[in-house]
């Protein structure tokens, strides 16, 4: 969870320096998901692993409140969305892409290299598609399935998933695809009341496990499209080839990840542990805290207040701020987060709230950013931590 640097100071005398991982993923891993990692390793087979793997599968239902089927395999978020598509959609296949930022975006490109017909409702930057015209535009086509961002990691912006949820109802046949990478175990996202049929997300953003990971569920209407598809061309992500080792994980399909397995369970025991409606309420605390203190601090965040995310903060420069230079500088007083995309590269910073951080990180990260605002002659000491320690004690 910790990494140190040093400070020259003073000569050759040099001062550790804890540095927080605060950027949107992935996010700091807990000591007892770390130890978990650390284990010898066994055969996939042996049966404590295969209980401990099954443990997962059970668990994990709960998290998404949903009897889904669940698939727990080696890869990135990315290969999720993949996974996605190939398993309820064919070439010449209808997609509607709602588009919150830069991996919204990401659909398209996926779907075009399979041959699927894709149209797009892009927001603003910082802005949200209003979902009456995503209901518009569903009645102008015959489309199969719309994907959905529920959190862009580019702009922070939270997606209405649960009132675009309502909304397809009127049209029964769509399958709705929600990518959960940034939000899942951090926002409120409940499978069967929101009517959701595919939701995936990855180890290493709200789980706090390290990346390699992603996790997907598929409802009954989401298996009965891939079973309509027949033969599809890809292999390593159909879920015809997945699903008997999600029911029964002493089978072999390829090798999972033994390791990244037990850290994953050690992380559903910490949800569990909490709570997953405790553990929403935690992250919209801490998100609205945030931010409330950032701007405090003079910066302003990219997302509109009406649809920001409680996982992250996308946060624009006052202005004379150089982004590498800032960045650069808040490493070395002990914060490291990402860098802006696309046309906001240079203009503001992300930075991750989620997972299992506390109070300490968001306090001591606040600090950090008031210390590194000080060395570019803004004195803001103080008063975002004032700010941010209020709001945490109501």
């Amino acid at each position: 969870m910790v990494q140190y640097m040093y400070i020259l100071k003073h000569g050759d005398d040099y001062v550790k320096t804890k540095k927080l991982l605060m950027i949107p993923g992935p996010t700091p891993v807990s000591r007892s998901i770390q130890d978990q990692m650390g284990r010898e390793t066994i055969a996939f087979s042996d049966v404590n692993f295969v209980n401990d793997f099954n443990y997962c599968l059970r668990e994990l239902k709960g998290i998404v409140k949903s009897d889904s089927e669940v698939f727990v395999i080696s890869g990135s978020g990315t290969l999720a969305m993949e996974m996605s598509l190939a398993n309820v959609l064919k070439k010449g296949d209808n997609l509607l892409v709602v588009s919150h930022g830069y991996f919204g975006d990401r659909f398209i490109d996926i779907a075009k290299n399979k041959g699927i017909n894709v149209d797009v409702l892009s927001a603003e930057w910082g802005k949200s598609v209003p979902i009456d015209l995503i209901r518009e535009t569903l009645k102008k086509k015959a489309y199969n399935a719309i994907t959905v961002t529920h959190v862009d990691t580019s702009t922070g912006v939270k997606a209405d998933i649960k009132s675009i949820g309502e909304m397809l109802r009127e049209f029964p046949e769509i399958i709705y695809i929600v990518d959960g990478v940034c939000a899942t175990a951090g926002e409120e996202e409940y499978m069967n009341d929101m009517n959701i049929d595919i939701l995936f997300t990855a180890s290493q953003k709200a789980f706090g496990v390290a990346p390699g990971l992603l996790i997907l569920w598929a409802n009954e209407k989401a298996m009965k499209a891939r079973e309509r598809l027949g033969a599809i061309s890809e292999y390593f992500v159909d879920f015809n080839n997945w699903l008997p080792i999600m029911h029964e994980p002493s089978k072999y399909f390829a090798t999972p990840s033994v390791n990244l397995i037990w850290a994953l369970k050690e992380s559903i025991r910490l949800i569990n542990e909490e709570g997953i409606e405790n553990r929403i309420y935690r992250h919209e605390l801490f998100g609205k805290a945030y931010q409330k203190s950032l701007e405090e601090l003079g910066f302003k965040i990219l997302a509109d207040e009406r649809y920001r995310a409680n996982t992250l903060s996308n946060v624009l420069y006052p202005d004379g701020i150089e982004d590498e230079l800032f960045r650069n500088t808040l490493a070395i007083e002990g914060v490291q987060v990402a860098a802006g995309l696309g046309a906001f590269k240079g203009k503001m910073f992300r930075i991750g709230h989620m997972g299992n951080i506390d109070k300490h990180d968001l306090i001591s990260s606040i600090a950090s950013i008031e210390r590194t605002l000080y060395k570019f002659n803004i004195d803001k000491l103080s008063k975002g931590v004032n700010v941010i320690q209020k709001e945490l004690v109501k």
